[in-house]
């Protein structure tokens, strides 16, 4: 998948879940069904996976590949990835992993707030997928906490699914 396609795609995305969630009654914001996470909850765990993303791709190159090494294998495509994520997903049986533990619920409050940083995050990673070159792309891994090392390109695509994945999850409880 090419750069402009993934950032076209990110956009998409994260314009879907904000859309919905702005559309949504304000005590779904705070409160879930049994058990689950709120709306507020899902958004802020995925402003918490994309925020560690944009300020890893803002430092130098270099530096991320002197800590995490390089990719040595190919770069998957969208599918593959999005077919591994969901197989390590059902191997992590549920598990939630430690930014998203003992997740506080976010307050009607907060809501403005964290949709705007939502929306700043995603226009970021849009810009910097654009901006960083194939070669790094394809050669820098950074760590995913389910997935292990990533090369850049497939975590970006990773991370267009993740917010449809919880889209889905939304749509489907509220």
């Amino acid at each position: 998948m090419d750069k402009e396609t993934i950032a076209d795609l990110i956009e998409a995305k994260h314009a879907e879940l904000i859309s919905w969630l702005e559309k949504q009654p304000d005590d779904a914001w705070t409160q879930g069904p049994e058990g689950k996470w709120t709306q507020g909850q899902q958004a802020l765990h995925l402003l918490q996976s994309i925020k560690p993303l944009n300020d890893a791709l803002s430092m130098p190159k270099f530096l991320l590949r002197f800590k995490f090494g390089k990719a040595n294998r190919p770069v998957r495509d969208y599918d593959t990835t999005v077919k591994r994520y969901q197989e390590r997903l059902l191997d992590a049986k549920g598990k939630t992993f430690k930014g998203s533990q003992n997740m506080k619920v976010p307050t009607l409050a907060d809501k403005h707030y964290i949709l705007n940083r939502l929306q700043t995050e995603s226009k970021k990673l849009q810009y910097k997928t654009k901006k960083i070159s194939d070669t790094n792309l394809d050669t820098v891994i950074l760590p995913h906490p389910l997935m292990g090392k990533m090369p850049v390109r497939e975590i970006i695509m990773w991370t267009a699914h993740h917010v449809e994945h919880h889209t889905k999850i939304l749509k489907g409880k509220y």
